[in-house]
């Protein structure tokens, strides 16, 4: 496991962690995973009351290609964005907004709604697919520019990564805006937790099929990767999570108590580093 506390106050947080997760996943287990398993469900939507002063969990609904390599923005919906949320409330003292029933006030935008600039921190995962138009070229720009926050997740092998550095290339071009490997020493690795790697964290599905795999590109996706872009001051705009599927950690941390052990924990740790990081700076 990669929680390396550096104090007394981070190993009573990573203690923390491991007795809230154990437990959380222990009860939804009971429940029959109660949490999140809305499949059928709306999409949420923001309302008027989303945005309270609290955190919310933006995900980012986007149009695929089929020159890409990926499945839809709605992978992991909702369960991942519900549990990171209550994970991020237990675990530290950021407020999160929460609806009447006590789930959190987590919303899907699109790049060209206006509320998209009512999120610090917002999310797409199966990035290998998605397809920006003129007009979400120039709002997402638009967005980042202004103090946003991207996280790109789960896509996998050459092919995915170079059909999405095509994608945000039209975003933030180069070379004014170049794509970097971030650096062991950067903030985001200590936001919260100490993190010395970035770990491979497979979906569920192929961890099972594949007798216990984290590579789902096998050779071509044997190492994971924590990119970015950065602005003008150093200031990371984009994250992107490469060979990795942080989204499913949350998502299935009640599915099966090992691969609860082997990644939900791991992935909790750097994904309650990440809108920490992107509220603070």
């Amino acid at each position: 496991m990669w929680l390396r506390p550096s104090s007394a106050g981070r190993r009573l947080v990573a203690a923390t962690l491991v007795a809230a997760v154990a437990a959380g996943a222990g009860t939804l287990a009971a429940q029959g995973f109660r949490r999140g398993q809305r499949f059928g469900e709306m999409i949420r939507t923001p309302a008027p009351d989303s945005f309270d002063g609290g955190f919310n969990f933006c995900r980012v609904m986007f149009s695929s290609s089929r020159s890409g390599d990926g499945g839809r923005w709605s992978v992991d919906y909702p369960r991942a964005e519900i549990n990171l949320s209550i994970r991020l409330s237990e675990l530290t003292k950021t407020k999160v907004g929460m609806d009447a029933t006590g789930e959190p006030k987590h919303v899907v935008v699109r790049l060209t709604d206006p509320e998209l600039f009512q999120c610090p921190f917002v999310m797409m995962t199966e990035v290998g697919s998605a397809y920006f138009g003129p007009e979400e070229v120039a709002k997402l720009r638009e967005y980042l520019l202004r103090g946003g926050f991207l996280w790109a997740d789960d896509f996998w092998g050459s092919y995915a990564w170079d059909y999405w550095a095509s994608e945000i290339a039209k975003v933030l071009p180069p070379p004014d805006y170049t794509i970097v490997d971030l650096p062991k020493d950067h903030p985001l690795f200590r936001a919260q937790f100490e993190i010395s790697r970035v770990a491979q964290i497979p979906s569920i599905n192929h961890w099972m099929e594949s007798g216990g795999g984290t590579s789902e590109r096998y050779e071509d996706s044997a190492e994971p990767h924590a990119r970015g872009i950065l602005d003008k001051h150093g200031r990371l705009m984009v994250l992107m999570t490469h060979n990795t599927d942080f989204g499913d950690s949350w998502e299935r941390e009640a599915d099966d108590p090992d691969y609860f052990y082997a990644f939900s924990l791991d992935g909790y740790a750097f994904g309650i580093n990440v809108p920490i990081y992107a509220m603070t700076h």
